[in-house]
């Protein structure tokens, strides 16, 4: 059969040479007929909250909160209408902070694509660096005593907006909420600690979990540290349209908007699969290999032990520039060995997170990539590069097909990690 995958701007089209391929994808959800008259809407009667107009005086410092480049939200649309509903604050009273996390900066460029050239030009944009301390302040203590920093402008605003996107996360449950502030504007050493090894690999540290995520339940102690005064949150569908917003107070908002984005992406597997798809759900996400470990998280859900996921992600950006993710991977004979070092007793480096969870994923099924990366340097990484998608799963189909006396089972995550599959008998969430 041949079916579309979301890689890069455009996508692919691929022929899967089996008749037992099952689709899994989003539940489709039309966008607003009306965005910009939904968006005033939800500021004007924001969920357990005053409207945002009426919160933001002509006096105050306001520090916005975007994603950065990796995420797809449309924040050109957002901030035209913020702006233009809190037109009684004057322009120089605005900071837009471009929330990287551990992430490196984008560009001129990409932050004019990002926010829109007109908003690029008038506005003042910020790129959070988690690592200069000169650029940092103090936020407060973490439950455990240790101390937090935020972006300076984030700390010294009067008022703080915080945008995102609520989406199936590997780690988190889903994204959005106060994950807009930490680890979005954060200090590095927090972002490590984040991060550290035993709550990565915590089993409730999962897709579409948030009740007992210690991953969630750190992004929201600290998140909090500094107060959010309103949340904007949406909800995309496949041609990144707006489905939903969930604006107003973080914890109530953020909880309604995860509720109506499982209902829509949460897909229950009876059986694993000896074969899965997958994608990164094409650009901005599949930008980059670190990225990409989200879509073969997904697909690792409902894959057999032993199995093959086969992943693309165009990865024009490579492993990327930030970090040791690439070191971790290239300086080990196995995965196994990555986890070795990772769980070492006192062992922290930056970007060990992404290595460990595709070291985990590497450990369960063999992982295919097809992408824009040197074949020699995808084998380094522990994967196997993928030329032919369809030949490649041909090969697979003649190997394993004694074991099913037809064609084995594939399942296809056209749209990657906006699905979140999962085995019906052993639900977590």
């Amino acid at each position: 059969m041949i079916t579309h995958l979301q890689y890069g701007k455009d996508g692919i089209e691929i022929e899967i040479p089996s008749n037992n391929v099952t689709m899994l994808a989003p539940r489709f959800i039309p966008g607003l007929p009306d965005e910009a008259g939904a968006f005033r809407d939800a500021i004007r009667a924001p969920i357990n909250s005053k409207p945002l107009r009426e919160m933001i005086s002509t006096r105050d410092l306001v520090a916005v909160v975007i994603p950065d480049i990796t995420r797809p939200l449309p924040s050109d649309r957002l901030l035209a209408w913020l702006f233009a509903e809190l037109d009684h604050v004057p322009v120089e009273n605005f900071v837009i902070i471009n929330g990287t996390g551990s992430h490196r900066a984008n560009t001129p460029d990409e932050l004019a694509a990002m926010v829109g050239a007109d908003i690029a030009t008038r506005y003042r944009i910020v790129n959070h660096n988690s690592h200069d301390p000169a650029t940092l302040s103090f936020a407060g203590k973490t439950r455990d005593g240790r101390d937090v920093f935020f972006n300076r402008e984030y700390v010294e605003a009067d008022k703080r907006i915080v945008m995102g996107f609520i989406e199936p996360h590997f780690m988190a449950g889903f994204s959005g909420g106060y994950k807009g502030a930490f680890p979005a504007v954060a200090d590095i050493d927090s972002i490590m600690h984040y991060h550290r090894a035993e709550v990565i690999g915590h089993e409730r540290s999962a897709w579409g979990v948030i009740e007992g995520n210690p991953t969630q339940e750190q992004i929201r102690a600290n998140g909090s540290l500094l107060p959010v005064d309103f949340l904007i949150n949406v909800t995309l569908n496949r041609q990144r349209q707006i489905t939903q917003f969930f604006c107003g107070d973080v914890m109530t908002a953020h909880e309604r908007g995860c509720e109506f984005s499982k209902s829509t992406v949460m897909i229950p597997c009876p059986a694993p699969f000896p074969i899965v798809v997958t994608t990164n759900s094409g650009y901005p996400l599949d930008q980059n290999l670190y990225q990409a470990v989200k879509g073969m998280s997904a697909a690792a859900q409902i894959v057999e032990q032993g199995g093959l996921i086969v992943a693309a992600s165009k990865c024009n950006d490579g492993f990327p520039n930030h970090g040791n993710f690439k070191k971790l991977l290239f300086d080990h004979d196995s995965p196994q060995a990555i986890l070795d070092t990772i769980l070492a007793p006192g062992f922290s480096m930056y970007d060990q997170w992404e290595a460990q969870l595709l070291a985990m994923i590497r450990l369960k099924a063999r992982v295919g990539l097809y992408s824009a990366i040197a074949p020699d340097e995808v084998r380094r990484a522990h994967l196997e590069p993928v030329n032919d998608i369809g030949a490649f799963i041909a090969e697979e189909l003649n190997r394993i097909g004694p074991r099913f006396g037809e064609d084995a089972p594939i399942a296809v995550l056209p749209e990657g990690p906006m699905t979140i599959p999962y085995l019906s008998q052993t639900a977590t969430a």
